[in-house]
């Protein structure tokens, strides 16, 4: 009887201490819930105290810079036609000799060849005829002119005599005329057969084409018998964009690369800039002026010219401001201290060292330049 009221006693005790026990663990303070790094208050996102994302966001003030932007189009060396000079024969004939060769520097007024033509020949002999008939008229003027202050000649017989004198002189002078028009002189007119023409260089500069040897012969007086180019200022000619051509203006700097020589940079200027656009590529052609007074550049070199275009003033961001939204970019405006808005922005061109905005931002606008991936879920 005493063992079991001592069961029931101990049965009772251990289900009061289970029962306080459970008591106990219902008065137990509950732990706070975790506090949330960003709130999204309808479209504005807050960061809290304590927020670790407080100490990953860099914040950065707007401003506007007069920055040019910087355009890169293809190019070609090229020479210019100014300084290019195709040597045509005057007139038909044998080469008799030759005096260049492809490659060759040659200076203004240095004998190229030498062309012995009948036609050649022929202006010479009018020429010494000429100057013959004008001699005997000169001396029948002369005399005509004596008798008649004399008083023993008519005035007719003077008249006659001085329009003989003038026929003379004028088909003297066509005779000369002709004889230059195709390479002659002065001194071949004294010769009746004439050495041959004598072709000779109009400009200095280099035998850049050759297509005669000597004695053959050249029958197209439109055909070039061989080219100089003068290349101590050549053209660089750029392939620019429809859209970007506004951008370039005559006289604007320009600078050079080429790929024949890795990190050396050209200065020139814009020289031209073409009225009428590619048909096949919508570019037009900017020709640049540049110095190449070492000969380095050679017509056909490939290279790229670098423009600055001027602009007016305009916001600029860092890149790692720019958030993508689907088919949109977005940067975080500081609304107020840590709590920040989306705003949808209009981009320009990438300059490198920031890309323009040209519509959603002002002048003076914070935005997150750093750590904005991070609210951008």
């Amino acid at each position: 009887m005493r063992f079991q009221t001592t069961k029931n006693m101990t049965c009772r005790f251990a289900i009061a201490t289970l029962i306080f026990s459970l008591a106990a663990c219902s008065h137990a303070p509950k732990e706070a819930p975790p506090q949330p790094a960003v709130i999204d208050d309808h479209g504005l996102l807050r960061i809290p105290d304590h927020s670790p994302l407080r100490s990953r966001l860099q914040v950065q003030t707007v401003e506007l810079r007069a920055l040019p932007h910087t355009l890169a189009a293809p190019a070609m060396v090229e020479a210019d036609p100014a300084r290019t000079a195709n040597i045509l024969p005057p007139l038909s004939g044998k080469v008799v000799s030759l005096k260049v060769g492809l490659g060759d520097t040659v200076h203004r007024g240095q004998l190229l060849a030498v062309i012995g033509s009948g036609d050649f020949a022929q202006a010479v002999a009018d020429v010494a005829k000429a100057r013959d008939a004008l001699d005997l008229a000169k001396k029948s003027l002369d005399r005509a002119s004596g008798v008649q202050q004399a008083g023993g000649a008519a005035v007719k017989d003077l008249q006659a005599a001085q329009s003989g004198y003038n026929q003379a002189l004028d088909e003297y002078q066509r005779a000369q005329t002709r004889l230059a028009a195709v390479g002659g002189t002065a001194d071949s007119g004294k010769h009746a057969a004439g050495p041959g023409i004598s072709v000779l260089a109009p400009m200095d500069g280099s035998i850049t084409a050759l297509s005669i040897a000597p004695g053959t012969y050249v029958n197209d007086v439109t055909a070039p018998m061989m080219t100089i180019v003068n290349l101590d200022l050549v053209w660089v000619t750029a392939n620019v964009a429809e859209d970007d051509l506004a951008l370039v203006a005559r006289d604007e700097p320009v600078d050079v690369t080429l790929s024949a020589y890795p990190g050396s940079v050209l200065h020139g200027r814009v020289s031209s800039v073409s009225s009428v656009l590619q048909p096949d590529t919508r570019r037009g052609m900017v020709r640049i002026t540049v110095s190449n007074a070492d000969g380095r550049l050679k017509p056909n070199m490939f290279a790229t010219a670098t423009f600055a275009a001027a602009q007016p003033a305009q916001v600029f961001v860092p890149e790692s401001a720019l958030l993508m939204n689907n088919d949109s970019t977005t940067v975080l405006v500081e609304v107020s201290p840590w709590t920040f808005q989306r705003r949808t922005v209009q981009l320009g061109d990438d300059e490198g060292t920031g890309t323009r905005v040209l519509a959603g931002l002002r002048q003076g606008d914070r935005v997150v330049v750093k750590g904005g991936v991070l609210l951008n879920d």
